[in-house]
């Protein structure tokens, strides 16, 4: 397990992605603040230097696949989707609006480069490894990445997928669990405790790794360091603080969503990351 030593201070492009968080939470007045804050670092790192896409193609045959399968935590995901161009960055003033595309969790087919609709937890590994698999029988060489939530590993979905993984020996697949122990309502060690999870998913038949989930060079060189011809699937366990930028709501979990927004709100959120009226 990574040391307990503080995570890095958040650099200019951390702040950025989150800043485009709080411009969709400006425009709608609600969404999950805590998650989508969670995940910047995990998504960066994925979209800025792992993954293989076309903004142009969103639909390009040899991309490699992410899937977000904690669907609530669509903001950071929107946020990179929008910095990278697949889509125009006004969309984010209109989220969750009657004429947007951006809903309060992904849509396939309703907005680019989302591959799976998630919401519902649970699902998007056994979406993913029927990418993965489809990738095999094509002979593609497409990896899949899914990303998870802690508190829906609670998910029993998760698990007998984890058992199809390793059976169909799916090497090029792997899994980021944003560990930032506090689901909806309370810490994952009161609600369901998953300890000791790397032992878990070893059992499972993965090869795992554990990282500060926060820190974009780290990530990177664990993801970067799997043997994806080995034949095993791969957990990442990414320790991470929910809300994390955002000092009044880390660790919190009345920040988990928000469905009244104030302007007090988000001119706080503004001012936490650097930005002024």
């Amino acid at each position: 397990m990574p040391s307990e030593a503080p995570s890095p201070p958040l650099d200019a492009r951390s702040l950025h992605l989150r800043r485009l968080v709080v411009e969709a939470l400006a425009g709608a007045r609600r969404g999950h603040p805590g998650p989508a804050f969670s995940l910047v670092e995990i998504l960066r790192v994925l979209y800025d230097d792992f993954l293989r896409y076309r903004c142009d193609d969103p639909q390009w045959p040899q991309r490699d696949r992410c899937i977000l399968s904690k669907g609530h935590g669509c903001l950071a995901l929107y946020a990179l989707l929008a910095d990278k161009g697949f889509f125009p960055r006004a969309e984010l003033a209109r989220f969750c609006a009657p004429d947007g595309i951006l809903g309060g969790h992904p849509e396939l087919a309703k907005v680019p480069g989302v591959e799976a609709s998630t919401g519902a937890l649970g699902h998007g590994l056994a979406i993913g490894i029927g990418m993965a698999l489809a990738a095999r029988i094509q002979g593609r060489d497409s990896r899949v990445v899914v990303v998870t939530g802690d508190g829906e590993l609670d998910e029993g979905a998760i698990w007998e997928a984890a058992l199809a993984a390793a059976k169909h020996r799916l090497g090029r697949l792997l899994v980021m669990v944003d560990y930032n122990r506090l689901q909806s309502y309370g810490p994952t060690r009161e609600v369901l405790d998953l300890e000791p999870l790397a032992d878990k998913w070893r059992s499972f038949g993965f090869a795992v790794a554990e990282a500060d989930g926060h820190d974009p060079a780290g990530l990177g060189e664990v993801i970067h360091g799997f043997d994806y011809g080995d034949g095993r699937p791969k957990a990442v366990i990414c320790h991470t603080v929910k809300g994390r930028g955002l000092p009044f709501a880390e660790q919190r979990p009345e920040w988990h969503h928000r469905s009244r927004l104030s302007d007090a709100d988000i001119a706080a959120m503004r001012a936490a990351l650097g930005e002024h009226a």
